[in-house]
């Protein structure tokens, strides 16, 4: 049995602590996917990232795997360790070139959204005016698909979420995405992306965090109904959890450099405040995961899909064997 969390936040510097890491492994999870970086983040920035989080990785094998595929992931729990990728969020740190998907891959992203709130020249993000997926999109997806990495839609805008699922040749999945039909949020998704992701083959991961689930001190229950609320609509095999934990550290300052505005990031008029932060579910809430699907009326089975095996599934489609996913960044 794999847990897999889609999506977790370290700081945004190359000299971001791990021990959040540790306290996922130690709660059960298998397998984590790691932003390192967005939008608002420089290539600067996420290159720096990218290069601290792998020397971090690389300088505990004991402890960490940097994974691509499937069977990495199999083995690194076998050994005990905690398997790892990358994600990135929007399409800015690829510099409108498609090449540059290819050139993240061989650095450990597995996994792209190509809009983090926001518009840009590739897609549009959830808080901002409807466009739809460019010409340049368009290209984009067929790189992503091309080199095995996991196409997401979370903080897309929905029209454009449409027409990358339309475009992809491989399962989508939204990483850390919850029902606008439980919770009326910008970021949340509509029942008809969330058929349009099942349509695809794949996965909606529930989120943790307040503002999503709807909840001011969310719990295990919380996000049980919200998966249940996809299993329903869908199908088991159509839920997963990406808590999107972000893992704050005192005395380091990942604030992206520049003129870095959050209000344009986090729009009041969307429902965020800087008086008033979300909170998250603390990594330990997986150990209760279990228990809390079951209590929505799933079995044991199902329960194993939601918490790993779906993202797997859809993962071993997309990222294929070892030896695929190494031709292809070649």
């Amino acid at each position: 049995m794999i847990n897999w969390d889609a999506h977790a936040c370290l700081p945004q510097h190359p000299l971001a602590d791990f021990t959040p890491v540790r306290r996922l492994h130690a709660a059960g999870v298998n397998y984590v996917s790691l932003n390192v970086g967005a939008d608002m983040n420089p290539l600067s920035q996420v290159m720096s990232v990218i290069a601290g989080y792998r020397a971090t990785i690389a300088a505990d094998p004991e402890r960490y795997a940097l994974v691509s595929s499937v069977d990495d992931i199999i083995q690194a729990a076998a050994d005990g360790r905690m398997a790892i990728s990358f994600d990135l969020e929007g399409a800015l740190p690829l510099l409108e070139q498609p090449d540059m998907v290819a050139l993240y891959a061989q650095l450990g992203v597995r996994q792209i959204h190509f809009a983090y709130n926001r518009n840009n020249s590739v897609a549009d993000g959830c808080h901002d005016v409807t466009r739809g997926l460019t010409t340049l999109g368009q290209r984009m997806v067929e790189a992503v698909n091309e080199n095995g990495i996991l196409m997401d839609c979370s903080h897309t805008g929905r029209l454009c979420s449409l027409e990358i699922m339309n475009a992809s040749s491989q399962p989508v999945i939204f990483s850390h995405a919850n029902p606008y039909t439980l919770v009326q949020h910008g970021r949340n998704v509509t029942d008809e992306q969330i058929r349009a992701c099942a349509a695809t083959g794949g996965v909606v991961c529930v989120s943790g965090l307040s503002f999503f689930l709807g909840s001011a001190q969310p719990d295990a229950n919380d996000v049980a109904r919200h998966v249940a609320y996809i299993a329903d609509l869908v199908g088991v095999r159509h839920a997963g959890i990406g808590l999107d934990i972000c893992f704050q550290q005192p005395g380091l300052d990942d604030t992206p450099p520049g003129d870095f505005d959050a209000e344009h990031w986090w729009p009041a008029s969307a429902g965020y405040s800087a008086d008033k932060p979300p909170s998250f579910t603390p990594p330990e809430v997986w150990r209760e995961l279990p228990a809390a699907l079951r209590r929505t009326g799933m079995s044991e089975t199902e329960a194993e899909l939601v918490l790993g095996r779906n993202m797997m599934r859809v993962a071993q489609q997309v990222w294929g064997t070892p030896e695929a996913a190494l031709a292809k960044a070649a």
